[in-house]
């Protein structure tokens, strides 16, 4: 009885000490998704398993575009061991809240933003040795400055964290013609 006593209290004292999209209202550069993920942007990143060691790399070009408050954005990634994937997103924003779709996400992602960071939850349906894991992901977006976006995902299955990802962003700019 004890124990069951002290795991509970674990639980619940870990459940109190979660971070809230809303802690970070007051932060600024103020992350509005369809003004950062607009145009070309280059990620670089690493998927580490529980341990903490790094599984595989990547790159990945992104190209977004919105038309109003509806956004695409066409992700090719790059990975270590050669292999390519391409996810495309099609995003809604609703003020500070958006609902997004993916080939490869279960139902839809929901997302809100607060200041300079965005939480974002998804089902992924991960091809595992010939079979499809539906894996918890929980999104942690960070702008650091206009043009620099860092991305922390955490990977789970029946609540167990299984992986993290860590993705740095940077948008490009176009070269502008001095003029003369």
């Amino acid at each position: 009885m004890k124990l069951a006593v002290l795991a509970l209290g674990a639980v619940l004292l870990a459940a109190c000490g979660r971070t809230n999209v809303q802690d970070y209202q007051a932060a600024e550069p103020r992350l509005d998704l369809a003004r950062y993920f607009n145009g070309n942007l280059t990620g670089w990143g690493m998927v580490q398993d529980r341990s903490g060691r790094v599984l595989r790399r990547f790159t990945v070009e992104m190209v977004a575009t919105w038309s109003g408050n509806t956004g695409v954005l066409a992700e090719n990634f790059q990975w270590s061991d050669g292999k390519t994937e391409f996810r495309r997103w099609a995003i809604v924003k609703n003020g500070d809240t958006y609902q997004g779709t993916a080939g490869d996400v279960v139902g839809s992602a929901a997302g809100h933003a607060a200041g300079n960071t965005l939480q974002w939850r998804y089902v992924l349906a991960l091809p595992v040795d010939g079979a499809t894991w539906e894996m918890q992901m929980d999104d942690w977006m960070y702008l650091i400055d206009e043009d620099t976006l860092v991305n922390r995902t955490r990977m789970s299955k029946f609540g167990v964290q299984m992986a993290e990802i860590s993705i740095f962003f940077r948008r490009q700019h176009t070269p502008q013609t001095p003029p003369g």
